[in-house]
């Protein structure tokens, strides 16, 4: 699969299936032992009704699908997946700052984590409304 016919995917570069589960180990395995990202209360319901397990395939499938692999995510969409959760607009930037420093930590280019942290972030409105999120309008 490529995005022409001579661009690898962004799947292919981040070395297909077996290298986006590495890359989500590490992630999910980040996040699971984040101070910040565990302060919020549905985070903990999360990791008592999914398990860690379960939260790492599901992140697994999503990430493959959404760099231009195989169709295998079996969860909901973003909105509705976090229309339960409440979560701040720094819940997400926690977790952004894991993405990035796991794509830093596994040695991904720059061009490919550039890639990976756009997908994730196109998601971030998604995010914010599903879960009631205020936006900061204000102005340091």
């Amino acid at each position: 699969m490529t995005d022409s016919a001579d661009t690898p995917t962004l799947f292919e570069r981040l070395g297909g299936v077996m290298g986006i589960a590495n890359l989500m180990e590490v992630l999910v395995n980040r996040l699971w032992e984040n101070v910040s990202a565990n302060r919020n209360p549905f985070v903990h319901r999360m990791h008592d009704v999914n398990g860690r397990a379960g939260f790492m395939f599901m992140v697994t499938a999503w990430s493959i699908e959404e760099t231009g692999g195989p169709k295998c995510y079996p969860g909901r969409d973003m909105h509705e997946a976090h229309v339960n959760m409440t979560a701040s607009e720094h819940d997400w930037d926690v977790v952004a700052l894991e993405v990035a420093a796991t794509l830093s930590f596994c040695g991904v280019a720059p061009q490919e984590a550039k890639e990976y942290q756009d997908i994730f972030n196109s998601y971030r409105d998604t995010f914010l409304e599903a879960t009631g999120a205020k936006r900061d309008t204000s102005v340091a």
